[in-house]
């Protein structure tokens, strides 16, 4: 369960996953745009979560308006939020029952990763699974 460990990542990612994109963006010049869709080529579950954008769908992926609107939960919670911001979305992957979450470059809360962990959560912090999926041979 420790913050960026390889071995925890590639278990992550080496097989498809129910993934929640928390601020996803259905805009294609947005990072959390092109990541949902990579992930979707991938072959994962995504659901993105923006409720500015609920019932719509980005890259064919259903759009909720919250993390609780997922069902069942998903296994990561990949966080495209700010770093002020990131912890409230921690606090609900642990209520959702994630197995992981995933903040992506740029987005650290320290706090936020520690209490993850506590609950039991594998953390990935500063990271994108977008970079980390070709690093680690794990194209499909």
């Amino acid at each position: 369960m420790a913050i960026n460990d390889e071995g925890e990542i590639r278990e992550l990612l080496s097989r498809p996953r129910r993934i929640a994109v928390v601020g996803a963006s259905p805009n294609p010049a947005r990072a959390s745009n092109e990541v949902l869709g990579f992930l979707v080529r991938q072959g994962h579950d995504v659901i993105a979560v923006n409720p500015g954008h609920a019932g719509a769908t980005i890259h064919g992926a259903p759009v909720v308006a919250t993390l609780a609107n997922v069902e069942p939960p998903a296994e990561i919670v990949d966080i495209f939020r700010n770093s002020a911001e990131a912890g409230a979305a921690v606090d609900e992957a642990i209520v959702h029952g994630a197995k992981a979450v995933w903040m992506q470059i740029g987005v650290i809360d320290h706090d936020a990763a520690r209490r993850a962990e506590a609950a039991g959560l594998t953390v990935v912090m500063d990271r994108c699974p977008k970079v980390e999926i070709p690093r680690l041979g794990l194209l499909k």
